[in-house]
Order: structure tokens, then sequence, then C-alpha cells
């Protein structure tokens, strides 16, 4: 049984915030600016790399935030707090690995 891991809420990333927002604001998708090289997705997997060890891979996390991504967006356009995104999310992934934990069983 693997056991789910606590996530911890980086500090928010605020230079690249307006960097993700002005890409998005500048005409690439949502989606790009998640999953590109510096996007969100890579920023977020190498702070929660311990989810490799509980048996997420990078795809399915990157999964977990694009259905997020209205989410995310909102935090980029400021209505949303960091922590209210940051904290769904990990909520959201911590639910993803709890079911996986108990199909496995």
């Amino acid at each position: 049984m693997t056991t789910v891991p606590v996530l911890h809420m980086p500090d928010e990333p605020t230079g690249r915030a307006a960097r993700w927002l002005a890409g998005v604001l500048d005409g690439r998708s949502l989606d790009t600016v998640l999953t590109e090289d510096d996007g969100v997705v890579p920023w977020l997997w190498t702070r929660w790399r311990s989810l490799a060890s509980a048996g997420m891979s990078e795809a399915a996390f990157e999964q977990i935030v694009l259905a997020y991504r209205r989410e995310i967006w909102l935090w980029l356009a400021g209505e949303r707090t960091w922590v209210q995104c940051c904290s769904g999310l990990i909520g959201r992934i911590s639910r993803r690995l709890a079911g996986h934990e108990h199909a496995g069983a």
C-alpha cells in the first residue's frame, strides 16, 4: 500500500505568475502556458516530486492540473488567492491518490 504524501504549499510564484498571465493575454493558450517547459505543471512537479514515489506519473499529474485550469486561470487573473488555488489543487491530487490507493486494495 502506497502512502499518500502530504504536499506542502509552495510560496506563491508571483514573478512567474505575471509571465504566465502575460503569455495568455498575448494570445497563447492557457494549456500551453500550463504545460510548457517553464509552465505551471513543471514548476509544481519539481516541488511535489514525492508524488512519483506515491505512484503518480508526471503525465497523470499534468492531466489533474489541466482539469483544474479554470481555478488556475482565476488565480492568474486575480480572482482567487494563491492559497485558495493551491490548496484546492492539493486536495484534488490527494483525493485522486487516495482513490487510486483504495482501488488497488
